[in-house]
């Protein structure tokens, strides 16, 4: 059985987020002790370290909960668990994609040399979107 605290210390999941996964249905409640102490099982640590790994590659809660529930009917198709994975691989790569724009903006926006606020690149280009390079 582990307390809150340890459970936190050896996920890395704070204690506000572990409530709030208990509160939102991703773990089950907690046990409680003779003095009200959430005390969680082996399952429980199982359960939020799946959780953490999954938000830490950026899975949303519904994704992490989708595969959550997929874990639990081992019998069941791989290709649902495959299917959550590439859509999650769109989105990343389009926000890559994003990033690269963004990057190549700032970049031409901040190699401007006015020496005064008033011919700034990076002031103007804010104030005018029409002045920006492309679609960011």
């Amino acid at each position: 059985m582990y307390s809150i605290g340890e459970l936190s210390r050896q996920t890395g999941v704070k204690i506000p987020t572990i409530r709030y996964y208990e509160q939102i249905g991703l773990i089950a409640p907690a046990e409680r002790s003779n003095g009200n102490q959430r005390r969680y099982t082996q399952e429980g640590f199982r359960r939020l370290s799946f959780i953490r790994h999954s938000r830490d590659l950026g899975f949303s809660l519904n994704d992490t909960r989708e595969l959550l529930e997929l874990s639990q009917h081992p019998e069941g198709e791989c290709s649902d668990a495959h299917g959550i994975a590439a859509r999650h691989l769109a989105g990343v790569k389009a926000k890559i994609a994003k990033m690269k724009r963004l990057e190549k903006e700032l970049k031409r926006i901040s190699n401007c040399e006015a020496g005064k606020l008033a011919d700034c690149a990076v002031l103007e280009t804010l104030a005018d979107h029409r002045l920006c390079s492309g679609d960011h």
